[in-house]
């Protein structure tokens, strides 16, 4: 509940002003005028510190995925043994070891409590909990089986997250050893290239080096002489570049470069069109029409160029297009997933092909992860053997040569 701050007149005639704790501000000021009271103001945002706890339904605040799908399991067991939603909610408010989840349900018990519908109760949260699950409650209340739509979105978001594991796990190796070429440059050319050579001098040779110890040793020499000022450059080149990844318009060019890069670029086209027709999937198995389907299913496409690609579907089926002729429209949905999507609408069978759909493309994602990572190793490791490779032969050059002059020079005595 929120809190806000009235100013009021008492039935004796008093002005007093009070801290109540209400859902809303209209229905405050109903029950203090049913009370006898003269409202002459009432301030505050209505924040309730539930959602205070969660930072005001933030999308960086969102409960985090293991706790929430636990307890929408164990409320949707529950709901199956026949227990009312508000002694459900109840139990598991004083259960779950998640203090920030646990805020959260005390002020959808109060919601509950106070009239409000359990998906009104949610919503209200804010950005704390998916439109997609918001969306899926709604539909199992009109429906009567808001167990079996529960059970539904947890395994929608299970297999969601394990798609997101897959894609972390192929792309943590490549992540190490990419970390790991850059400490060993660093290390090399700020320690032990310039250690290595004061044994040389200028006297190798004639006074001269080989040009690849030149060329290494003058890199060297600039990366540790120019320390103080590269370090920090690289430091807030690299913040400035993530401020301006969270721009709209940095974010926009970003996520088009990538849709460019050879692999990736297919790859994350399959994973969108994964992602989409599952949430589909999913809304349309509760119930929920597909204007308004589309319209939450949208936001699961994460990439914004990708997106706005897409901004014309909703209103093309709003306008009674075909969803397959929409989805063509894009230009980014492969050919094959409209094919399969079309069958389907034809069919009367969508929901069931869209699951196929998604799980096609699942499988194409894992396998196109996995030659991301077939490819990106091996490019790794010989760009970090050349780089070894070179330096190696950049300090050691000047001692061949130094052991062939004073050959040439015993022969010549």
């Amino acid at each position: 509940m929120g809190e806000f701050v009235c100013r009021l007149g008492t039935p004796t005639g008093e002005v007093v002003t009070r801290t109540v704790e209400a859902i809303e501000e209209r229905d405050l000021r109903a029950k203090l005028e049913r009370d006898g009271f003269r409202v002459f103001s009432i301030t505050g945002s209505g924040v309730s510190r539930a959602r205070k706890a969660v930072g005001g339904g933030g999308g960086g605040n969102r409960i985090k995925t293991e706790a929430f799908l636990l307890f929408n399991q164990q409320l949707s067991a529950l709901l199956r043994a026949g227990l009312p939603i508000l002694q459900a909610i109840s139990i598991l408010r004083k259960r779950v070891p998640n203090e920030r989840l646990a805020l959260v349900l005390e002020d959808i018990e109060g919601k509950i409590r106070a009239g409000h519908a359990l998906s009104a109760a949610f919503a209200a949260q804010g950005d704390t909990f998916p439109r997609i699950y918001i969306a899926s409650i709604l539909a199992g209340e009109r429906s009567g089986s808001l167990d079996e739509v529960l059970l539904r979105y947890v395994s929608f978001q299970k297999t969601i997250t394990e798609a997101r594991r897959k894609m972390k796990k192929s792309l943590a190796y490549p992540v190490v050893l990419v970390c790991a070429s850059i400490i060993l440059i660093m290390v090399l050319t700020t320690y032990v290239i310039p250690n290595f050579m004061q044994l040389y001098g200028d006297n190798v040779g004639g006074g001269k080096l080989p040009y690849i110890t030149i060329l290494v040793v003058n890199t060297a020499d600039f990366v540790k002489g120019n320390l103080t000022w590269l370090v920090p450059t690289l430091i807030i080149g690299t913040v400035a570049l993530l401020l301006w990844r969270r721009t709209p318009a940095g974010r926009l060019a970003v996520d088009r470069l990538l849709l460019r890069l050879p692999i990736v670029g297919e790859t994350i086209r399959q994973l969108t069109i994964a992602q989409l027709t599952r949430s589909l999937a999913t809304l349309l198995a509760g119930g929920i029409t597909l204007p308004e389907s589309v319209e939450i299913a949208s936001e699961s496409i994460t990439n914004r160029a990708l997106r706005e690609s897409s901004s014309s579907i909703l209103s093309d089926i709003r306008e009674g297009k075909p969803f397959t002729e929409s989805l063509e429209k894009t230009g980014w949905v492969a050919e094959l997933a409209t094919d399969m999507i079309g069958v389907g609408e034809r069919s009367g069978a969508l929901r069931e092909m869209l699951d196929e759909v998604a799980n096609f493309y699942d499988a194409e994602v894992d396998v196109r992860l996995g030659t991301i990572t077939t490819f990106i190793e091996p490019v790794i490791l010989i760009f970090m053997g050349a780089l070894v490779m070179t330096i190696l032969l950049a300090m050691y050059l000047p001692l061949f040569y130094m052991i062939g002059s004073m050959g040439s020079g015993s022969q010549g005595g």
